[in-house]
C-alpha cells in the first residue's frame, strides 16, 4: 500500500475479493456476490506496527473520497460531478487537523452497493454482461461491514487504533464495534442512533415511494435508456430538510443559485426556499444513482443494533474500548435523544464513554460543515492510548 503524501491530489485504489476461485460473498439475505470490489482511499501512513489505522464510514451519499482533490474515479463517469471533486471530510483530514495524518492513517472506502467504484446496482453483472440493476441482492449494514473488514484484512491490519462515523456511518461503526470487538479501540460515533426510529421509517419510505414511482425507474432497469432523476430528485428533496435546520435553509435560499421557475407546468415558484430545494435535489441526481440510494435506504430501515434484543449485551463485550459519542442540538433526522439512550447503554454496560453536545444552528450537517466544532475533542481522543 502506497498512500498519497499530497493530500491536494489524491486517487481511489480498489480491492477485488471473491473473485474467480474463492468463495463468493455471502449476504444476510441467503443471497452471495462475487467478485466484489471496494473503492478506498488512504490517508497518510500505515506505521510498521500496523497500529495507526482509522477506518471512516461516510454518510448515506457519501464516497471513498474523503479529503484532498481527486479529479475522477475510473468507471464512475458523469456521476464523479465537481461536488464530488472536493473530499467530504476535507476540514477533518490532514496534518495537524483532527485526524492527524502525520499520526494515523485513515482509510475511506465507498459502501458494497455504492455508485462511487465499489460493487453495486450499476456494476457489470458477470452472469449477464449487463448492469445488475433490479437483480442487485438486498444489502444490510453488517454486510457492508462485513466487506470493509476483508479491505482490512488485506490491508494486514488485525486492530483498528479507531473508528468514526457519522449519520448512517455511525451506526456501521457502532456495527463494526460490537460485532468485531476485538478488532477497534476507539469508537467515534458521531449524529446517529442504535436503531432505525419510527420518523426515519417514515421518511425512508416517502423516499422509496418517490424513486420507485417514478416512470423511467422501470424496477431498476433503467441504466440503457432515461434515469430516474425527478424521482431521485424528490427523495433528495425529501431527506435534505432534515439534513439542514431550518435556519440554514432559509439562510441557502437566500445566497445561493436559484433552480427553474415553474415545478412542471401549473404550478409557479413563489420562494427562494421552493428554488432551493428544486436546485439540490436535481443537483443530486446528477451526481447518484438511484439502485444506490435505495439499497442503502432498504439497509438503514433494516437497522437495529442489538436485532431488538438488550444493547447492553452487546456492549458488554467492549469493555475494553472508550467511545467519543457526539450529540448536535439542532439535529433533526438523528435527534440528541439518540445519543443520550446510546450513552446510557454503554454506562449501563460499564464501557468507558463521553458524550459531547456540539451546539450549532446547521442541523445534522454541522459534522461536515463545522470542524471547529468536533476538531477539540476528536484531537484529544485520538492522540490517547486506544489501549
Amino acid at each position: 500500500m502506497s498512500p498519497p503524501t499530497d493530500l491536494d491530489s489524491v486517487e481511489s485504489s480498489t480491492f477485488t475479493f471473491a473473485g474467480e476461485g474463492e468463495e463468493p460473498f455471502c449476504l444476510r439475505s441467503g443471497e452471495s456476490l462475487a467478485p466484489v470490489t471496494l473503492a478506498y482511499e488512504v490517508y497518510g501512513e500505515l506505521s510498521p506496527a500496523r497500529d495507526n489505522a482509522v477506518l471512516l464510514f461516510h454518510a448515506l451519499s457519501g464516497s471513498q473520497h474523503a479529503a484532498g482533490y481527486n479529479a475522477a474515479v475510473e468507471g464512475v463517469g458523469d456521476r464523479w460531478t465537481d461536488e464530488c471533486q472536493v473530499g467530504w471530510w476535507e476540514g477533518f483530514i490532514g496534518p495537524g487537523k483532527a485526524l492527524d495524518t502525520d499520526r494515523l492513517c485513515v482509510i475511506c472506502a465507498n459502501y458494497l452497493g455504492g455508485c462511487y467504484g465499489s460493487t453495486g446496482p450499476a456494476s457489470i453483472s458477470p452472469a449477464t454482461g449487463q448492469p445488475y440493476g433490479s437483480t442487485f441482492p438486498h444489502l444490510t449494514f453488517a454486510d457492508i461491514v462485513d466487506s470493509q473488514v476483508r479491505l482490512l484484512d488485506h490491508l494486514g491490519i488485525d486492530r483498528l487504533h479507531s473508528t468514526i462515523g457519522a449519520s448512517v456511518g455511525g451506526m456501521m461503526c457502532l456495527d463494526l464495534a460490537t460485532r468485531y470487538p476485538e478488532r477497534v479501540g476507539i469508537v467515534v460515533p458521531i449524529a446517529t442512533g442504535m436503531s432505525t426510529t419510527p420518523l426515519q421509517r417514515l421518511h425512508n419510505l416517502e423516499q422509496i415511494y418517490a424513486l420507485e414511482r417514478d416512470p423511467h425507474f422501470a424496477r431498476g432497469d433503467y441504466y440503457r435508456s432515461q434515469a430516474p432523476l425527478d424521482g431521485l430528485a424528490l427523495a433528495r428533496m425529501i431527506a435534505h430538510k432534515t439534513f439542514v435546520s431550518l435556519h440554514a435553509l432559509e439562510d441557502r435560499a437566500r445566497l445561493e443559485v436559484q433552480g427553474p421557475a415553474r415545478v412542471a407546468g401549473w404550478y409557479g415558484i413563489s420562494h427562494s426556499l421552493e428554488s432551493y430545494m428544486l436546485h439540490q435535489g436535481h443537483k443530486f441526481a446528477r451526481r447518484f444513482d438511484a439502485n444506490t440510494y435505495l439499497r442503502i435506504l432498504d439497509a438503514w430501515q433494516g437497522f437495529a443494533l442489538a436485532d431488538g434484543g438488550e444493547p447492553e449485551e452487546l456492549f458488554s463485550r467492549c469493555g475494553h474500548q472508550r467511545y467519543l459519542v457526539f450529540s448536535i442540538d439542532s439535529d433533526v433526522c438523528f435527534y440528541p435523544d439518540e445519543q443520550e439512550d446510546l450513552a446510557r447503554a454503554l454506562k449501563r454496560a460499564g464501557v468507558d464513554s463521553m458524550r459531547i453536545t456540539v451546539h450549532s444552528d446547521k442541523g445534522h450537517d454541522a459534522f461536515l460543515v463545522e470542524p471547529q466544532l468536533f476538531t477539540p475533542h476528536l484531537t484529544h481522543t485520538l492522540n490517547s492510548d486506544p489501549g
